[in-house]
């Protein structure tokens, strides 16, 4: 039996109707619906080493060839990029399946990825198949080896704490995580742990203020707990690099506009000519607008110049790209007087909270609960 206390993203009682009823369908369906309206949609997955500008290059050869970004999804990590851009051909709506056609693309692209000092091989590939597309770029970076050494232009001042021990006894291993909290922070931290191949048989989360604390009781598929140092090690690179990944950086930009044939391209290059360097971005499309959400910092990785914002702003339109919450990691930075205002925004998206412990206090798991 899993107890989860939820609540909205401002951290308040969920009260709409249409969201619980949604929630419940979901949790009751043994095989959900994956495709998320990517049906009739080409794939491209990227990844390479990250720079400046790139995001703009990739969006300018796509619209030169005739590719329409409906959906996409940018994520960058200890120097690294992984992207799942869906398209669609631009004259005939369709998904691209001319081989030649994809040649073309796989091979622009993949240039474009290299640059002139890409330190590891790019990869470009183009898939008809629908997946889910945050589970899918875990797995991209985690086959690019991201979580393998710090970037020198990516430096986190609160990183994840990950401890993994074995309990004998009881044939678990036991793993601890403590962090900020975040939207989406145990699907992260979930999807990881399945993806190499470990089952969680019995957790606890719990949330205080701006932190998480998640402690997991897993095994390998084959029943086993960790053996080997070297792969307790990986398991906490990879649990590390799983939180960061998705960890806001940068101060948020939304842009909600009329979809036009190359306004990513505009968006981006102004981004670029700007000092602005892209480390997370969400596209979407729906009925021929485009809501589309931008991190972004400076050249270095550090908090963007107001003026900076506000030259994009000014060149974008003012009504279409608005400035969001400040992240809480530059916010750390900040004065402490402003600690209060921006840096309390951790919303509480899920808690097994007591009810949990107290399973596991009942199975004796652990020794006491509260």
């Amino acid at each position: 039996m899993d107890v989860f206390h939820v609540t909205d993203l401002n951290g308040n009682k969920l009260t709409d109707e249409s969201v619980i009823s949604y929630i419940e369908q979901s949790l009751e369906t043994t095989y959900p619906d994956k495709s998320l309206g990517f049906n009739g949609l080409t794939a491209l997955e990227l990844t390479g080493t990250d720079r400046v500008g790139l995001l703009s290059e990739v969006f300018a050869v796509l619209a030169e060839l005739q590719c329409n970004v409906v959906d996409a999804k940018v994520w960058t990590h200890n120097g690294r990029i992984a992207s799942l851009i869906y398209v669609k051909d631009c004259n005939s709506g369709s998904p691209i399946e001319d081989s030649r056609q994809i040649d073309r693309i796989e091979a622009r692209l993949r240039n474009v990825l290299r640059g002139d000092n890409d330190i590891r091989s790019a990869r470009t590939s183009v898939s008809m198949a629908v997946t889910h597309t945050e589970r899918r770029l875990h797995q991209m970076m985690s086959a690019d080896c991201d979580y393998e050494q710090k970037s020198d232009l990516q430096c986190w001042t609160d990183s994840p704490v990950v401890n993994v021990q074995n309990w004998t006894e009881r044939g678990y291993s036991v793993v601890n995580v403590q962090c900020e909290d975040r939207p989406k922070l145990l699907f992260d931290v979930v999807c990881t742990l399945t993806d190499m191949e470990h089952v969680v048989f019995h957790a606890s989360i719990n949330t205080t203020g701006d932190k998480a604390y998640v402690e997991f009781y897993i095994r390998h598929t084959d029943g086993t707990p960790i053996s080997l140092e070297p792969e307790r090690h990986r398991l906490i690179q990879c649990l590390q690099a799983a939180i960061e990944r998705r960890a806001s950086e940068g101060i948020r930009l939304e842009l909600c506009t009329s979809d036009s044939q190359g306004l990513l391209t505009d968006v981006t290059r102004t981004f670029r000519e700007n000092g602005l360097n892209v480390t997370r971005a969400e596209i979407s499309t729906a009925m021929g607008v485009a809501m589309n959400v931008f991190h972004v910092t400076d050249a270095t990785r550090n908090l963007a110049d107001p003026k900076s914002i506000e030259s994009v702003r000014q060149k974008i339109g003012l009504g279409n790209l608005k400035v969001k919450e400040l992240p809480f990691r530059h916010s750390q930075m900040a004065e402490r007087q402003d600690e209060h205002e921006i840096g309390v925004g951790g919303a509480v998206l899920l808690s097994l909270g007591s009810l949990v412990r107290k399973n596991l206090y009942n199975l004796g798991l652990i020794k006491s609960y509260s």
